[in-house]
């Protein structure tokens, strides 16, 4: 590991790049103390200084996933200078969009939050941490669908945070058959579906 003894954070930082990169090529079940040693060029025992069991690396995993998902450019904030999409349904199509896998690297990272789900189902603590995750996503989701309601995008009489929750059990829900049967859900058709869902959203009511 090349970082300066005693630098603790870089040293962090590059065990979190060899945790993503075998998890990338490994998936959860792949993902033990000796696999990111290897891939780092370490010992074990200089890695369980960061981290003293496997719980901790899968914590840290899951963390460093949700960092790297929420710094990647996006469609409600794009990293190119051009204005995100304005508040209301555009906004919340933007946001859906950011969620499916329309490209290769959305793909990898919904891979690995979708293989995640086993490995927190089975740990108290980590469901916790994922149902805090999906429960931040809806309350942002909500946020747009209120603006849609006041912008009379969507009908003013629902409730704004069942509506977001729909919305997310859509994209997840449909983020699984892509990643079953990508042949048959292009990211044109992926597109296509979720704006007929919002065209639903829109009719109803």
């Amino acid at each position: 590991m090349t970082p300066a003894r005693g630098d603790h954070d870089a040293r962090r930082l590059e065990v979190s790049e060899g945790v993503w990169r075998v998890l990338s090529t490994r998936g959860f079940e792949g993902l033990t103390l000796r696999a990111v040693a290897t891939e780092l060029g370490a010992s074990t025992g200089l890695l369980t200084h960061y981290f003293p069991s496997k719980r901790a690396l899968l914590s840290h995993a899951l963390d460093e996933l949700d960092r790297r998902s929420g710094s990647r450019p996006r469609r409600t904030a794009p990293a190119d200078g051009t204005p995100p999409p304005p508040p209301g349904l555009a906004r919340l199509r933007a946001a859906l969009l950011d969620v499916l896998p329309l490209d290769g690297a959305a793909v990898a990272g919904n891979r690995i939050w979708v293989g995640s789900w086993d490995v927190a189902l089975s740990d108290p603590a980590l469901a916790a941490a994922h149902a805090g995750r999906y429960a931040r996503s809806r309350e942002a989701l909500a946020v747009h669908v209120a603006d849609a309601q006041r912008l009379g995008e969507l009908p003013a009489g629902a409730d704004a945070a069942a509506l977001a929750t729909g919305a997310q059990a859509f994209v997840l829900g449909l983020v699984v058959q892509v990643l079953f049967a990508p042949a048959e859900f292009p990211p044109e058709r992926q597109t296509a579906l979720l704006d007929a869902y919002l065209a639903g959203l829109a009719a109803t009511g």
